[in-house]
């Protein structure tokens, strides 16, 4: 029996009871739609992780200080001050592979403008830090080499600070506000730079010269200790030597002997984009394998009715087979009409997850992608489905015995 003849019975058998066939499609519909959405929400979540990593600058190291331990219990980076102004001096001149080096201090203030004050993050800085950050400025201008020398009272807004403290379109440049009580001269407003991938405004800062939060600001802080350090490589292919270098001249400036580990942590925009990949891919991955179930119960669906459907044309069957249909011939036609359903479900299926991801993306705001492997994924998965829960039924209907058969009501 031929292959279009075999597909012409399956459809107008499937055609015959036509509601029962779309519920028994609507578990590969839903399965299939969700697998899509979540494979193309997880993408999206990681494009645009990856946007935001490679926004902070380009081939950037980040070196943070050590970790600190108490009770048992070990913090995160920078928690403990292992990190100094000198260590910035000495990688800049030894360093070959370095192009910029900046550091930074940082501590939470109340920051005062007329009669709006806003909480913000003060950074204690030096000139190239905009230059390593690759962060452009909006108006004004950034810190000097003589103003950071000076321990001069000047500052440059993020753009969250500026909208929060001042009114839409006002000049701002030469006015003057307080941090700590203590008096500021603004010269510059910064791009808005976004967040960070774990979320943190980075607009929402403003920065002085590290020399003025020392004397002015930090209190009893010990002097020529920073928070953390930026690094930019000559260029991306020497990132990796330039951490090397790094690491090597840290090692020898803080005395680690060999088989002590580093009391600093030295990272790279790469490391952080593969860390944060490798997360959005196993979660992108979690939820579409929880999104699958569906998919199994869609298969169990389709093998209910198939059973059915056998038990029903019990008769037809052994009619065929008494006219001279093969074995294979009747398995063949089953496995079509559960493939049919599986298939006609899967494009369904796929229509509805492509329409539910854009339309996600339009209502939420997310990023979405929709990648054609998925798509290709989603159809054949659909197609296993249908051959996997297909052939135990399909295999019941050949083996049964046309005489019996015949005498079935």
């Amino acid at each position: 029996m031929g292959i279009w003849l075999t597909m012409q019975m399956a459809l107008r058998a499937l055609l015959a009871y036509k509601v029962r066939t779309l519920l028994t499609m609507l578990g590969i519909i839903i399965g299939i739609g969700s697998v899509i959405v979540m494979i193309s929400i997880g993408r999206g979540a990681n494009a645009s992780i990856q946007e935001q990593i490679h926004s902070l600058g380009s081939n950037m190291l980040m070196i943070f200080s050590g970790t600190s331990k108490s009770g048992g219990v070990r913090s995160g980076y920078g928690t403990k001050p292992t990190l100094y102004v000198s260590d910035v001096a000495a990688i800049a001149r030894d360093c070959p592979a370095a192009l910029n080096v900046a550091h930074a201090t940082i501590q939470n203030e109340q920051i005062v403008a007329g009669k709006r004050n806003w909480g913000a993050r003060v950074y204690g800085t030096t000139e190239s830090y905009v230059v390593v950050w690759d962060w452009p400025l909006q108006e004004g201008e950034f810190l000097s080499e003589s103003q950071v020398r000076a321990a001069a009272n000047v500052v440059i807004l993020g753009a969250a600070v500026y909208e929060n403290l001042f009114e839409p379109g006002a000049e701002v440049i030469g006015q003057r506000l307080r941090i700590k009580n203590v008096p500021f001269r603004i010269i510059g407003i910064l791009s808005p730079k976004g967040r960070t991938p774990s979320g943190q405004d980075q607009d929402d800062t403003v920065f002085i010269p590290y020399t003025t939060m020392e004397r002015k600001l930090a209190g009893q802080r010990l002097p020529g200790l920073v928070n953390f350090i930026l690094v930019s490589a000559q260029s991306g292919e020497l990132v990796e030597e330039a951490k090397r270098e790094v690491e090597e001249l840290l090692r020898q400036r803080h005395r680690l002997q060999p088989g002590v580990d580093d009391d600093f942590t030295v990272r790279t925009l790469d490391e952080f984009a593969a860390m944060a990949g490798k997360t959005t891919n196993t979660m992108t991955w979690l939820l579409a394998a929880v999104a699958a179930i569906s998919l199994l119960v869609g298969g169990i669906g389709i093998m209910n009715i198939m059973l059915v459907s056998v038990t029903e044309r019990t008769r037809e069957i052994g009619i065929r087979m008494a006219v001279g249909a093969r074995k294979s011939d009747v398995l063949f036609q089953f496995l079509v009409e559960a493939m049919v359903i599986s298939l006609a479900g899967g494009i369904m299926g796929t229509i509805l997850g492509v329409s539910s991801a854009q339309l996600i993306a339009r209502l939420a705001g997310w990023m979405t992608i929709i990648s054609l492997d998925s798509i290709l994924l989603a159809t054949i998965f659909s197609a296993v489905v249908g051959i996997f829960f297909g052939f135990y039924p399909a295999r019941k209907a050949s083996n049964l015995d046309p005489i019996e058969a015949l005498r079935h009501n």
